[in-house]
């Protein structure tokens, strides 16, 4: 097929335009290279190893928005793509609270744009890239006898931040266009993905850079939050199977996780083992818009997509500092 994806630059895009290649696919990326979370470099960093490594018969990378209408359909002209795999988006659900009109204007018109191509271009299938954040508060972490997987089915009424907010808006619109186009959708709830190339604003990646250095890393809370966290290569097994089975007409939700929970504690002494340094704890409040827990139930993706997550946490950091080693302390 060939398929355009969103968001190529970013770090699950990346992996992802890899992997699609490896399958026969050509991909056609497209990536804004916005430097609000983290410096744009690091997204420049990407591509130019997507540039070197890929056949550029069979992979290209555009720079445009996917909110700007003009360049999402100049580009469409020319792509003419069989699927769209939109995982473009501003991540992140503190900042989130900061500036939620940034929010808005990338994830609900961003996806509306990408939706809107899907229909004026005659484009049948997109996968959606969304969040385990939609879930919201359902658990707490204080009782874990009491603690119920996330399902697919649960109505997502209660986002606890804009960036959940826009991500449950985006995969209702996604719906509506199912409804009244017949856009097949496949919306995928990635939970708390890591590995190399993780975006440094993130835990893994924020706490290893500290520990290796001696700095103190915040801790929000007492520790004992829980997240399961979910290796990249897992991720993208999910993301490229949800492209190439998507159907016209069908719209689908999907956990994509690693099915085990990790305390915020036991995470840390897991990077402090791989990274052989004890971590100096800033202990700070906890914040608003996060979540006690995170849990998916993969039942839904392991049958439709053969999805099955294979690496375990620990596994999954020490691959993660060795590649932060050779990439960030050469």
């Amino acid at each position: 097929m060939k398929i355009l994806l969103t968001g190529a630059a970013g770090f699950i895009g990346s992996h992802c335009a890899a992997r699609m290649i490896d399958a026969g696919h050509d991909v056609v990326g497209v990536d804004a290279f916005d430097g609000y979370l983290y410096p744009s470099a690091v997204k420049r960093e990407n591509a130019s190893a997507l540039h070197t490594s890929l056949p550029p018969a069979r992979f290209q990378l555009h720079e445009a928005d996917i909110a700007d209408e003009g360049a999402v359909g100049a580009l469409m002209e020319t792509a003419r793509p069989d699927v769209i795999c939109h995982l473009a988006a501003l991540a992140g659900v503190r900042p989130s609270l900061a500036e939620p009109l940034r929010y808005t204007r990338a994830n609900v018109h961003g996806t509306t744009v990408i939706l809107e191509a899907c229909r004026r271009f005659e484009v049948p299938r997109l996968v959606f890239a969304s969040s385990s954040s939609v879930y919201g508060a359902k658990n707490d972490e204080h009782d874990l006898t009491k603690v119920v997987a996330f399902r697919e089915d649960d109505p997502c009424l209660e986002p606890a931040s804009p960036y959940a907010a826009t991500k449950r808006a985006g995969e209702l619109m996604c719906s509506t266009y199912r409804d009244l186009f017949g856009i097949g959708v496949s919306a995928l709830r990635f939970f708390t993905v890591y590995g190399p190339r993780q975006r440094p604003d993130m835990a893994i990646h924020k706490f290893a850079a500290a520990i290796a250095a001696g700095r103190p890393i915040p801790v929000f809370g007492d520790g004992g939050s829980r997240r399961d966290y979910t290796f990249i290569d897992d991720i993208v097994s999910g993301v490229v199977a949800a492209c190439e089975r998507v159907q016209p007409g069908r719209f689908e939700l999907y956990n994509l996780g690693g099915t085990v929970t990790t305390s915020l504690s036991e995470l840390i002494a897991i990077i402090e083992e791989a990274v052989g340094r004890a971590a100096i704890i800033d202990r700070q409040p906890l914040q608003p818009g996060d979540v006690p827990i995170t849990y998916a139930d993969v039942t839904r993706a392991a049958r439709d997509l053969g999805y099955a997550p294979t690496t375990p946490v620990r596994e999954g950091v020490a691959r993660f500092w060795a590649w932060y080693r050779a990439h960030r302390m050469a």
